[in-house]
């Protein structure tokens, strides 16, 4: 789903000089399976002449920096791994996630942070580097020009709902053989919708694919720990009857009760057999009710208002809010079709439904408008 990414990522690798890209965008965009898609076509040589038989190597810079605690011990690290990686003659480019961690990395031991150690092979070439990062925390690397200049900018932009509808088609197998459930496309197209309009906290496509997962799990411990009925009541009675002999003094009684224990377990085991067989046989599916369930366990929704139908939901609005506001029918009118034109998609991004100011005297429903108007 991001292909247009990857491709951009390559033509910067493929360049002379300044080939160092570096993907910008916010938390959970999919910087990182950018790279990892990337990993992905250069193991099955998908990418042009100069890249291939290139290795994509991660170098996780936390775990480099762990027990630096003398004066140049950091740096020794670091020139020893880039050393290894000169070696290669540019067969490896490293990948390191929040790249601007390089500023200011190993700095606290009083030798060289991670950005002046690498800022001189980048300038000549001879290392290739890929960096993710969000916007805020680039500035971080701007206020260093020369090691700014050294990378190429690729945006990554929120993808849109048509978009993420298709990024979690590509992921959909991998769920569903995760989770061991089948996954409907009404499912994945509510945990967009779902997502997008209740969750604002976290950005597309993580939020959604995260309702996906989490609904995924619930449903399928949901159903993996339930028993049957049959099989609860012999379980109890195979329970009662094994205290039952360890109390009995009789031995005549008691061969007669472990006679009817082992019955009993043997009737457990079929019982339990023939439910693991049923669970194996039937599928769980996963719906757009099991979606909803999860938005209302998170932001405490009601369920029935999640998974009310949204064309009737709009149709019904004016008349909805009439109810509440009486005898100002131009008024919800008015942001009635405000509304129906902002869920219709003729709006633009990341911009306001709407902005209406409601005048008139005291007390004839302005306020109690915008309170009907937030709860329907």
């Amino acid at each position: 789903g991001r292909e247009a990414e990857i491709d951009r990522v390559i033509h910067i690798l493929s360049r002379r000089k300044k080939n160092n890209p570096v993907l910008i965008g916010e938390p959970g965009v999919g910087k990182t399976a950018i790279v990892e898609g990337l990993a992905q076509k250069l193991i099955n040589n998908m990418v042009p002449e100069p890249l291939r038989k290139k290795r994509l190597v991660s170098l996780d810079l936390a775990s480099m920096l762990a027990g630096t605690m003398h004066r140049g011990a950091f740096e020794k690290r670091l020139k020893e791994v880039i050393e290894e990686v000169i070696k290669t003659k540019g067969q490896v480019i490293l990948f390191v996630d929040e790249v601007h961690t390089l500023v200011g990395a190993g700095s606290a031991q009083g030798s060289m942070d991670a950005s002046n150690i690498l800022k001189p092979y980048l300038a000549r070439g001879e290392l290739q580097l890929i960096g993710a990062t969000t916007l805020k925390e680039y500035r971080i690397i701007e206020k260093d020009a020369a090691l700014e200049r050294r990378f190429q900018q690729v945006l990554v932009e929120e993808p849109s709902a048509e978009h993420t509808i298709k990024i979690l088609q590509g992921l959909k197998k991998n769920y569903e053989t995760h989770h061991k459930i089948q996954i409907t496309q009404e499912a994945i197209e509510s945990a967009v919708k779902l997502s997008s309009r209740y969750i604002s906290d976290k950005f597309q496509p993580d939020k959604a694919i995260d309702l996906i997962d989490e609904a995924g799990a619930g449903l399928r411990l949901q159903l993996s720990s339930k028993e049957p009925e049959n099989l609860k009541e012999v379980l109890t009675q195979v329970e009662n009857l094994e205290i039952n002999v360890s109390k009995e003094t009789s031995p005549e009684t008691k061969i007669k009760l472990e006679q009817q224990l082992d019955s009993l377990n043997q009737v457990k085991d079929e019982l339990t057999n023939l439910w693991v067989q049923t669970k194996l046989e039937n599928v769980p599916v996963l719906k757009p009710e099991h979606v909803a369930a999860v938005v209302s366990t998170a932001t405490g929704i009601p369920l029935s208002e999640l998974t009310q139908d949204e064309k009737k939901k709009l149709r019904d609005l004016e008349s909805e809010l009439e109810k509440e506001v009486v005898g100002q029918q131009e008024a919800v009118k008015i942001v009635s079709q405000a509304i129906r034109r902002a869920r219709a998609g003729v709006k633009q991004l990341n911009r306001p439904i709407g902005a209406f100011m409601f005048l008139g005297p005291t007390g004839v429903g302005k306020t109690q408008l915008a309170k009907a108007l937030s709860t329907t």
